[in-house]
Parts: C-alpha cells; sequence; structure tokens
C-alpha cells in the first residue's frame, strides 16, 4: 500500500509551469545546471498522467554535487539522497512549498531530481518522453494503460509502476533501434 494513484487527462497549463520552476531554479544554481528538462508523462503534450511535475536538473559532472545541494537549499530543498537510482539525486519537497522565492506563492506538485548529463536513467526519461511525443497511437496506448492500471491499483503506486515496467521497455528498445 501507498499513495493514491490518480491519473488525469493532460493538462496545457503543464509546460508553463514547468517553465516557470525551471526558471525558478536556475538562478540558485548559476553555472553549476548545463539544463533542465521536463520528463514523465506530464511533458508528451495530449497524455494522461499523474498531476505531478517530473524535472531534471542537469549537470556535468557529479563532482558539482555539493554546490548543487547548497544552491537548492536555499530555495528550500533538501536533497534526499538517489532513492534507489544510482546517480539520479532526488530533493523534497515537491509538495508546493518549494521552490521558496521572494514572492511566495504555491507551486504544482513536481519531483525534483539532479543528475549528470550521461547518467543512464536521464537518458532513458529523454528517449521515453521524445518516442511517446512523436508516436501518438504509442502515447495513446500508454495512456490507456495508466488508466486500467490506476484503476486495479488506485492504493498502490508500486504495483501501478511496476505493470508499466513492460511497455516502457519495449518503447525504449523500439527508441534504442532507431538511434542505431
Amino acid at each position: 500500500m501507498g499513495r493514491r494513484v490518480i491519473v488525469v487527462e493532460y493538462d496545457p497549463a503543464w509546460p508553463q509551469q514547468f517553465a516557470e520552476l525551471r526558471d525558478a531554479i536556475m538562478p540558485s544554481l548559476r553555472e553549476l545546471a548545463v539544463g533542465v528538462e521536463h520528463v514523465g508523462s506530464t511533458s508528451v503534450p495530449g497524455l494522461a498522467a499523474k498531476p505531478i511535475l517530473d524535472i531534471n536538473t542537469v549537470i556535468e559532472s557529479p563532482a558539482v554535487l555539493p554546490d548543487v545541494i547548497e544552491g537548492l537549499a536555499t530555495l528550500g530543498y533538501h536533497h534526499e539522497g538517489d532513492l534507489g537510482v544510482r546517480g539520479r539525486e532526488a530533493f523534497g519537497p515537491g509538495d508546493g512549498s518549494c521552490p521558496e522565492t521572494e514572492e511566495p506563492r504555491r507551486w504544482p506538485r513536481h519531483h525534483l531530481y539532479v543528475c549528470a548529463r550521461d547518467n543512464p536513467e536521464h537518458l532513458r526519461h529523454l528517449a521515453f518522453r521524445d518516442w511517446l511525443r512523436d508516436h501518438d497511437a504509442d502515447a495513446r496506448e500508454y495512456a490507456e494503460l495508466k488508466y486500467a492500471l490506476a484503476q486495479v491499483h488506485p492504493d498502490d503506486v508500486n504495483a501501478y509502476t511496476d505493470g508499466k515496467r513492460e511497455f516502457v521497455e519495449r518503447i525504449l528498445l523500439q527508441a534504442a533501434r532507431r538511434r542505431s
């Protein structure tokens, strides 16, 4: 058992919400970050998703991570470790209270991660996102799967995630074949 699984229709506000979060986060990282990527289902136009933005802050090397941790702390984020995904560091809370800015506001729920540019999990996120952006039929199939899994596992996010694994791996294999 775990958090409630809720999948909603695509919200056209998600790209703008990501842009606002990116713009609030980047100044605290100065030249440490080489980019910020909107990943996950909310980054695919038209795709149903859990209404939580996934954000990968990209750094050149893990060597700058201590400075990144310090920079994100100025915004109220705390380092949560890799949460079982090697080389991808998680930061919380993404509950709407962060990033703390001069003008207080409520932010959309989000997951904030930091990873090196060549991190395999980051590259997987990009490949999966880009494939679904370019292949509407696969995006529709993925949405249907997510709705079905949310119905079957409404209180078990781990079972919901496990149920998507075969689909995700199939898409990543197709994306890898296309790149070669």
